[in-house]
């Protein structure tokens, strides 16, 4: 079985909003986009780039899909992030997209609990990954289907933006299984349900 990871950029009073660039999400009046870059390093990337390797598939919102598929198809094709992310399968779920068009994107319209539960069960040795997507990822987190929390948490407080552990996500109880911190000060925390 599939583990289900939910992967975010996180800041330290744990906004997820627009972490790549100012025009990301500016949903709400949001004018922090891009904060994550400044915190680049070489060992931040190591650490994504080991992630990034145990994923077999990914699973997006629609927001975050439409950003992915609008960079990720014509980024630059030396980086072996860039190639994996455009050549696994991604699931997208959206009750308003009529079509996906990434490479090898598919479409989840309904019954988002019990299909997702068969993506955890497909062959494979690697992950399900949600990266972005916070209501997709509340949701998955309020239906019990995510197995493992990994969570780049930046030294930075905006005070305002979209966070992951909002709008009724627990309480749940979370077992620290791996620690890494950066030169830049990110700290890296790999966290399971305690009921897993």
């Amino acid at each position: 079985m599939k583990k289900l990871v939910v992967g975010e950029f996180l800041t330290l009073d744990g906004v997820m909003q627009a972490p790549g660039y100012p025009e990301e999400d500016t949903e709400g009046g949001f004018k922090y986009g891009g904060w994550q870059i400044q915190y680049g390093d070489a060992e931040g990337g190591k650490i994504i780039g080991e992630f990034i390797a145990g994923v077999d598939a990914l699973l997006l919102g629609r927001v975050t899909y439409q950003i992915f598929a609008a960079y990720f198809p014509n980024a630059p094709e030396d980086d072996p992030i860039v190639n994996k992310l455009n050549s696994m399968p991604k699931y997208v779920v959206s009750t308003t997209l009529e079509r996906v068009e990434w490479n090898n994107s598919m479409l989840i319209k309904k019954n988002v609990e019990e299909e997702v539960a068969k993506l955890k069960q497909k062959p494979g040795s690697g992950f399900l990954q949600v990266i972005g997507s916070g209501k997709l990822a509340q949701y998955l987190m309020k239906a019990g289907l995510v197995d493992e929390y990994f969570l780049m948490i930046h030294p930075l407080v905006l005070g305002s933006g979209k966070r992951l552990f909002d709008n009724g996500v627990g309480p749940m109880n979370l077992k620290l299984v791996d620690s890494k911190t950066t030169d830049s000060g990110v700290v890296i925390l790999t966290y399971q349900p305690q009921s897993k």
